[in-house]
């Protein structure tokens, strides 16, 4: 689904570069971050100028760091859950989604069509909040605080209903292994279609706000074009990579949690530039409404667990109260974990932000071996370098901006 931007890219930073080539005058080292709120979190970047004109760029990160992966290999597959949590911590739903299907697919379990249904309305609806956020302080950073306004506002809406689902609003641990912590509440999905409505009416003020804005335009064509190669070469995946025209969406490319059961369009830029990495994601904020709704018409009935993971996911409360047996097998996943045949697996979503991906190797036992995770922000980022060369200093808050990172999930 090509996206037309109706843009010819701008000469204005290739001549800005020429001048400064021009000029051998002084070149001065500045810091743009790490406590800045353009860098979108605790990113340092150490940016040599030439006058307006970035000569060099050395992204610094780490000031996060966690060491996620090296906890991950001391605790259980299930206490690790909440962990995924604090990656990309603007959508901790899919993050969860994305670890328990890597898991599953190590322990061969297959996930009944209910639970997939509403693992699906979580991914998207993570989406959505994320996009939402997104976009809201994008326009920020190019001066429409507006924007930001009706944004958040819409996402305040979905921080309700995940409250409503998952008994938290920011950090929600809702996925399992095998299944999710429970099935959805009465009159939830009907809740979610009225804020659905909601959000999309938002959407058409936003477009009307920004995309035809004369100073939002002007400061977001031309700058930051990242090339199909660029992207390829640098590991770009997600909305930067498909603002370069690549059509690339693991939900179509390499389905799972029945997503080939939807119709949806993928979102398609044309000249990879900022305006166009917005455009996509507007865009792609609309196709997700369109996914929940039809997740919604046709959530199908039954377990929203998998019977046949007894050994991995817990039984019933109710059982475990009442049954001897229950009691024990509850007992032993919770102390020992769940226990894994060895092997090695690697499984990757499409989240927000990128392909976010798991690898995972067991040797036997609940608790992994090693665990790498893939994180989108991280390769997004890496491209810095190579695209703020040549640009101007006031368009680095906009290029940071479009590529819309966390750094929680860069430093892991």
């Amino acid at each position: 689904m090509p996206i037309e931007s109706e843009i010819s890219i701008g000469d204005s930073a290739k001549k800005s570069v020429e001048f400064a080539s021009e000029i051998n005058g002084e070149r001065m080292e500045i810091n743009v971050g790490p406590s800045h709120p353009s860098t979108h979190g605790v990113l340092r970047l150490m940016v040599e100028l030439d006058g307006e004109v970035v000569t060099k760029c050395d992204p610094v990160i780490g000031y996060l760091h966690r060491g996620d992966e090296k906890i991950a290999e001391n605790m259980t597959y299930n206490q690790f859950i909440p962990y995924t949590d604090r990656l990309d911590y603007i959508a901790p739903l899919a993050n969860n989604v994305a670890y328990a299907i890597a898991v599953e697919k190590l322990a061969d379990i297959t996930i009944p069509p209910r639970c997939q249904a509403i693992r699906v309305i979580c991914c998207e609806l993570a989406r959505l909040s994320s996009h939402l956020l997104g976009v809201g302080v994008y326009a920020m950073d190019t001066g429409a605080l507006t924007v930001f306004m009706y944004t958040f506002t819409e996402r305040e809406r979905l921080y309700s209903l995940f409250e409503e689902l998952t008994g938290a609003r920011f950090t929600t641990s809702y996925t399992r292994i095998g299944g999710v912590a429970r099935d959805i509440p009465e009159g939830w999905l009907g809740k979610v279609k009225n804020t659905l409505n909601k959000i999309e009416a938002t959407l058409e003020e936003v477009d009307n706000l920004l995309t035809r804005n004369k100073i939002f335009y002007d400061r977001t064509v031309g700058i930051g074009v990242i090339s199909k190669e660029d992207a390829l070469s640098w590991g770009l995946t997600g909305p930067n990579l498909r603002a370069t025209g690549i059509d690339f969406d693991l939900r179509k490319d390499k389905p799972y949690c029945g997503y080939e059961q939807y119709d949806f369009d993928v979102p398609v830029g044309s000249t990879g530039d900022s305006y166009d990495r917005y455009l996509v994601r507007m865009e792609e904020l609309r196709q997700s409404i369109r996914i929940v709704n039809q997740a919604i018409d046709k959530m199908p009935d039954g377990l929203w667990y998998a019977e046949d993971a007894k050994k991995i996911f817990p039984p019933p409360k109710g059982k475990i109260l009442s049954s001897m047996e229950e009691l024990i097998q509850n007992f032993m996943i919770v102390t020992e974990g769940p226990q894994m045949q060895p092997g090695e697996v690697y499984f990757e979503a499409e989240n927000p932000k990128g392909s976010l991906g798991f690898f995972i190797v067991s040797k036997g036992g609940g608790v992994p071996y090693r665990l790498k995770i893939r994180a989108p922000s991280f390769c997004n980022l890496s491209i810095l370098s190579h695209l703020l060369k040549g640009c101007m200093v006031g368009d680095i808050p906009v290029i940071l901006g479009s590529l819309d990172f966390v750094l929680g999930e860069c430093d892991r």
